[in-house]
């Protein structure tokens, strides 16, 4: 086991949207680290069950049974390259995501969220 607390961000590969999901994660989850996890448009992915699924698993179960990550969270965001679609087809996606990844079955949490416009996490799938 790791020193320190972690969570499990699978987050997009755009670098604009890794330090305020860190940030959220660090100050609403009480966590030291953020184990980041990242693909094109992974709520996309996800959602669709592209062959990089497993892959994505792999990563999750390293991070929640090495390092006791206590949360998951599954991140979308606006202007997202790898997942073109809408606002509205993006918050689906990150659900049915959310769906997904619980039906992994790891002892964490698995949230859902979204960043906009202005570059903030707003949670739309809880525990």
């Amino acid at each position: 086991m790791a020193d320190g607390t972690f969570a499990t961000a699978i987050n997009c590969m755009d670098g604009r949207v890794q330090q305020p999901v860190i940030n959220f994660l660090r100050r609403n989850y009480d966590v030291d680290y953020v184990d980041m996890i990242t693909e094109a448009g992974p709520d996309g992915l996800i959602a669709s069950g592209s062959a990089l699924i497993e892959n994505i698993r792999n990563r999750v179960a390293i991070s929640v049974e090495k390092h006791g990550s206590s949360v998951i969270l599954i991140a979308g965001h606006c202007y997202c390259a790898g997942n073109p679609v809408s606002d509205d087809e993006h918050k689906e996606h990150i659900r049915r995501s959310v769906e997904a990844v619980r039906s992994w079955g790891y002892p964490a949490d698995v949230i859902g969220a979204w960043i906009g416009e202005d570059w903030k996490v707003e949670i739309i799938v809880e525990e």
